[in-house]
């Protein structure tokens, strides 16, 4: 796996960034105590920079098995989200963006609480099935 500086990277980082310090002011014992993260092995992630930046603030990486869509984190957001997009055409990346983040801050914390807690059941899953595919 190569581990190169990518601008992706950069902004990346910069998310990471503020992802502190969001957890700073709403749930600053989860600093202290140490924060897992999971992500994919995609070159954002991967890259040197990346991986500088989480060794700086000792963040725990949750290993993410290659070719494992069922525990992809996001994998709740897709369907809702292609499902809204449906029939739309947009005439620029800003507009998709705006049309994005318009989506984002009208779900409910719900949605979010239940694709989280999905995860747990998807990991159990996959640790009885000894890494296995797991059918949803």
């Amino acid at each position: 796996m190569s581990k190169r500086i990518t601008p992706f990277a950069s902004r990346y980082c910069s998310t990471l960034d503020r992802l502190k310090e969001a957890i700073r002011r709403k749930r600053p014992g989860l600093l202290r105590r140490g924060v897992v993260l999971q992500h994919d092995n995609v070159t954002p992630h991967s890259a040197n920079l990346t991986q500088q930046w989480l060794q700086r603030y000792g963040w725990e990486i949750l290993p993410h098995p290659a070719h494992s869509p069922d525990l992809d984190p996001l994998t709740h957001l897709f369907g809702p989200f292609k499902r809204h997009l449906g029939g739309m055409a947009f005439e620029t990346e800003d507009d998709l963006i705006s049309e994005l983040r318009n989506w984002f801050d009208n779900l409910d914390v719900d949605f979010f609480r239940v694709g989280v807690n999905s995860l747990l059941s998807r990991w159990q899953k996959c640790i009885d099935l000894h890494g296995d595919y797991v059918e949803k």
